[in-house]
């Protein structure tokens, strides 16, 4: 049966922990990963820093990634291109032998949150074997049957968009007039004002995604 998990990888074990360490602010967002060959994994994932120079020298200087190409520019954010070269033996892993699919992946600072499907919980321990075995560290958060994926795996929701976004409904944040101003839900949750406006807007990104557009055009399957 196939099996979501919800598992968590430290920044220093995983792809552009340069970037990360030189740039700490810096967060990336997967939108879609394919494995080529068993060398390397192609990337096209939205970035945002600070200061757009910082971030790119320090993609330039990382020696994980090659090829980086920015595709598109937006107020705050860019979507770049890149080929993963290092630190990737747990991506690859789980595209290449266990025939996973990324569902979501999310990095910064603080570490790695991914969403991955797996075709059977043999798969899942397959794969937790194997990072022991290569003294990776994986830590699974969350596990759930396919058939009884929660709101979160019905709309590619991330935990932490999913607890922001209910608070901010329950806060009357949404409510005309605002009840709640961002700057105090952003203080109840613990996060910086940016922070907050972030994550609100990737995860009505992925509301509409999941809900209103999904299936809407067709093209090739990655993972």
């Amino acid at each position: 049966m196939s099996t979501i998990a919800e598992i968590c990888i430290p920044t220093d074990e995983f792809v552009l922990r340069e970037t990360l360490d030189a740039v700490p602010d810096a967060e990336f967002e997967v939108m879609r990963v394919a494995a080529h060959g068993t060398d390397d994994v192609i990337p096209f994932l939205t970035a945002h820093a600070p200061d757009q120079d910082d971030l790119e020298r320090a993609l330039t200087d990382d020696g994980s990634v090659e090829n980086v190409t920015r595709l598109a520019d937006s107020d705050d954010e860019w979507l770049y291109q890149m080929e993963w070269v290092e630190d990737i033996r747990f991506i690859l892993h789980v595209l290449t032998e266990e025939d996973g699919t990324i569902l979501s992946a999310y990095g910064n600072g603080d570490g790695w949150h991914l969403r991955i499907l797996f075709t059977d919980r043999e798969s899942l321990s397959a794969t937790f074997d194997f990072c022991d075995q290569q003294g990776l560290s994986l830590d699974i958060k969350r596990i759930y049957e396919l058939e009884d994926a929660t709101r979160r795996g019905q709309y590619g929701l991330t935990a932490e968009q999913l607890d922001t976004l209910e608070t901010a409904y329950e806060r009357g944040f949404y409510d005309i007039p605002r009840e709640e101003p961002m700057n105090a839900l952003a203080d109840e949750l613990g996060i910086s004002h940016q922070a907050l406006s972030e994550r609100l807007r990737r995860g009505h990104r992925n509301l509409i995604e999941n809900t209103l557009v999904i299936g809407a055009a067709d093209g090739p399957t990655e993972r």
